[in-house]
């Protein structure tokens, strides 16, 4: 039976076990713990959007898939330390769902700032793709999560997370910089 779905290579492999790793050495950095919601602000979502801006929508996805795995399997590939299947059925695991999703979401919009001629505007582009995909996607599936796990009133989750706007802001800022730096030496081939 042929699959319809195109297979993995080993570059993509390869590329999507480097941007599995990539989040996972982010969550060395101690997390900020906010004390009003059970989600600390992270690097991680950093390394998401840098998942998708430098993969792929396919490739950055599945990054985060096995990302997923890791932490479902027990490894402490959180920052803090933590993992464990128990975190994908808790309060905050809609943020960390949301990852996935987030990574092919930025990645599809990098696809059309690859035609961008002038670098500030692929810049904007970028920051755009991390503002829509890293943020937003991560906190719709965060907040919606919590909502109905904690019944928590809608409003008071989306406002909570609010307080992760600016340094989310500054995240997509950087990983449009560093994607726009890296692509000045090499091409990305984005999957």
């Amino acid at each position: 039976m042929n699959s319809v779905a195109p297979s993995l290579g080993f570059r993509d492999l390869t590329l999507t076990a480097l941007g599995a790793g990539l989040v996972v050495a982010l969550g060395a950095a101690p997390p900020i713990p906010l004390g009003i919601l059970p989600v600390p602000i992270t690097l991680q979502t950093l390394g998401v959007m840098l998942a998708g801006l430098l993969l792929g929508p396919r490739r950055g996805a599945t990054a985060m898939l096995v990302f997923v795995a890791l932490v479902a399997i027990g490894l402490p590939v959180l920052a803090g330390g933590r993992g464990g299947f128990g975190i994908l059925v808790g309060p905050t695991a809609g943020y960390l769902l949301g990852w996935m999703p987030a990574a092919m979401v930025v990645g599809i919009l990098a696809r059309h700032g690859e035609r961008i001629g002038s670098s500030v505007a692929r810049i904007a582009c970028y920051i755009g793709a991390c503002l829509f995909g890293g943020v937003i996607v991560i906190h719709a599936c965060g907040v919606a999560w919590l909502s109905l796990v904690t019944g928590l009133d809608w409003g008071k989750a989306f406002f909570g997370t609010l307080l992760f706007v600016p340094g989310d802001v500054v995240k997509a800022v950087l990983a449009a910089i560093i994607c726009r730096r890296i692509e000045i030496f090499m091409t990305l081939d984005r999957r």
